[in-house]
């Protein structure tokens, strides 16, 4: 098959031919019984194919896409894991999926019932006291703790505008720090790739509301002196935010509460197999100690005899973060993956995770040395070879290069604090088989690279779209493609 055959990128109306059809309508309307002023002056301009043309031009467009559930997807700090079919099912049945957000609560006990289970479990889970489901994203969530910390001061009657933030974090939290009125304070990591206890205490001070930070950090890298750095925050008056995005590696192993964590938000479209990319939908669960229960957003779903209900009167709450409820549908499919899973279950969820990224790390040494010359959690940062930097391969080069090969590129550059990063996680759902055939091509590419580096400089070779220019591309995207 020819490229033309295996890659038609024509669009449906470049295909369209006149006179074809895939539905006859009938006309029931007088164009007389309507306002001439609602009334088009053109016809549309909608593509005339049959309806088999149309079914075989979009399934052809699909074939054309990476996703979880045809390509190993090694996104690392983003857990692309599997999707259970069974966690559509529940969240497409009609007693969930008919519920308006405006009925009556007596009209949606099942779906109230769920958010208020789903967040005793979370709690258990993690070790916190109290949770809203409401925020609809990871970032969202991040906002919505950190206008709970700074409630939390305000209540308090004390003046704190400063939030730590190691360069080991996500990159959303600066952001978010500096959307909430807070300015940043951004302190390096040690060697090691953790934080430094010094550099800490020399940046803790009496404006230091909240250290945020990622556990396991962006490197994979747990850190070790977690207990520590609390008491550092916590003598200082300075609460702790746990960016936990990375749970899938800690998830039935630890539980952050036990260390002292006081804020902390989960991925549910991570951790808990939920779809997402593409900008949602999301969920960005935040998990308090019981000091911060009182500031949570409303409104809060409470139990009681005879049912749930809805509260909205919380003297101290941030307020509502979302208009009617979460993405519910969202949560149905979390509750599912949750309840199919037990304490032994999650426990070997983060060790088959965390198992796997270090068997990715260990074969792949030799050819992509690793950042950190330890064991990581549940993923791991690699870098182009040093042979490989002497014949002018960079990590792009690589990253292009797994896609003529069937693989999704994993994430590349970044943590931005390791030069060229490669960041993998393989997560628990892969097989063996699967990450050998990985690893056996990104040794084949460091091959390539050695022997005739051209072809990873040129790649992707069997793509629609070849190699672009990076920056004309992002400031002159051509949409018809």
């Amino acid at each position: 098959m020819n490229d033309i055959q295996k890659f038609d990128t024509r669009l449906s109306v470049e295909k369209s031919k006149d006179g074809k059809r895939g539905v006859h309508f009938k006309r029931t309307i007088d164009d007389h019984s309507i306002d001439s002023k609602y009334l088009r002056k053109t016809e549309p301009k909608l593509p005339q194919m049959s309806e088999f043309d149309a079914v075989r031009h979009f399934t052809k467009l699909s074939k054309m896409n990476f996703s979880v559930d045809t390509h190993f997807y090694p996104l690392g700090s983003c857990t692309m894991k599997y999707n259970p079919k069974i966690n559509e099912e529940t969240s497409s049945m009609t007693g969930f999926a008919s519920v308006h957000p405006l009925a009556l609560t007596e009209c949606a006990q099942g779906t109230l019932e769920i958010i208020y289970d789903m967040k005793t479990r979370l709690c258990e889970l993690c070790g916190m006291d109290d949770a809203t489901l409401w925020p609809v994203a990871g970032a969202h969530g991040e906002f919505t703790g950190v206008l709970v910390a700074k409630k939390h001061f305000e209540v308090k009657g004390e003046l704190r505008d400063e939030i730590i933030v190691p360069d080991s974090a996500h990159g959303t939290n600066p952001a978010t720090v500096t959307m909430a009125g807070f300015k940043t304070i951004n302190i390096k990591s040690g060697a090691d790739g953790r934080i430094d206890l010094n550099v800490l205490k020399q940046n803790l001070n009496s404006k230091t509301a909240v250290l945020m930070l990622t556990l396991p950090n962006t490197l994979g890298i747990f850190e070790t002196h977690i207990e520590d750095i609390i008491k550092l925050c916590h003598d200082n008056g300075t609460l702790v935010y746990m960016d936990g995005a990375n749970m899938n590696a800690l998830i039935g192993l630890v539980k952050p509460g036990d260390f002292g964590v006081d804020i902390m938000h989960l991925n549910l479209h991570k951790t808990f197999s939920t779809p997402h990319g593409g900008g949602g939908p999301g969920s960005g669960a935040i998990l308090v100690k019981k000091h911060l229960s009182d500031y949570l957003p409303v409104p809060i779903v409470v139990k009681k005899e005879g049912g749930f209900s809805v509260e909205e009167n919380r003297p101290n709450t941030i307020g509502r973060i979302k208009a009617f409820f979460t993405n519910t549908a969202v949560l149905l499919r979390a509750y599912t993956y949750m309840i199919m899973h037990g304490p032994k279950e999650f426990k070997e969820i983060s060790e088959n995770a965390i198992i796997n990224a270090n068997y990715i790390k260990s074969k792949l040494n030799k050819y992509y040395p690793a950042y950190a010359n330890e064991f990581c959690m549940h993923e791991c940062v690699l870098t182009p070879s040093k042979e490989l930097e002497e014949k002018g391969i960079k990590t792009l080069d690589i990253a292009k290069r797994l896609l003529d090969y069937g693989f999704h590129a994993p994430t590349v550059y970044f943590p931005l604090i390791v030069h060229e990063a490669i960041m993998i996680e393989p997560t628990e759902t892969e097989n063996k088989d699967t990450i050998d055939a990985f690893i056996e091509t990104m040794i084949k590419i460091y091959e390539e690279g050695i022997n005739n580096p051209e072809t990873l400089k040129n790649a992707p070779h069997t793509m629609p779209v070849k190699r672009l220019d990076e920056v004309k591309a992002a400031r002159e995207p051509n949409l018809r493609w």
